[in-house]
């Protein structure tokens, strides 16, 4: 009587365990998807605490806006800025053939460059939802929205 006692005891406890991984495990997919949606960028306030979030400091004053179309991410050179896009964890395929804001800054603090560099940022009803990293020179660079490494 007690072996069937403590059988169901460890029934219960298994149960109980794993309700509760398959609760924290809905939990966390939701925060995940519901910050996805998350409004970051509604104002110019916003948008520098979005950079600054990632140790980006830039010049509020160099704020240049427009409005883009996002063309086809399929071919030619979309094709590798998509790919950049991706390397930041963002993705513009949803967003072909859409209307979206773009916001360009001068970044004041990128480490070991004196030439001017830029972040752009596109944005979708107030969230980022792709950016990259540039210099202006001939020569220069681009790179991925990520955060800033340490100098």
């Amino acid at each position: 009587m007690l072996e069937k006692q403590g059988e169901k005891t460890r029934k219960n406890a298994v149960r109980i365990v794993l309700g509760a991984l398959i609760l924290l495990l809905l939990v966390s997919l939701a925060a995940r998807f519901l910050s996805g949606w998350a409004k970051n960028a509604d104002s110019p306030d916003d948008r520098m605490n979005f950079l600054s979030a990632l140790g980006w400091e830039v010049d509020a004053e160099s704020e240049e806006s427009r409005e883009v179309i996002i063309p086809s991410c399929e071919e030619g050179a979309m094709v590798d800025y998509n790919e950049l896009m991706k390397r930041g964890g963002y993705d513009l395929k949803p967003f072909e053939g859409k209307k979206v804001q773009q916001y360009s800054y001068v970044i004041t603090n990128y480490p070991g460059y004196t030439q001017t560099v830029y972040v752009t940022l596109y944005t979708d009803r107030g969230r980022v939802i792709g950016g990259d990293i540039h210099s202006a020179a001939l020569n220069g660079f681009m790179h991925e929205l990520r955060a800033r490494e340490p100098a």
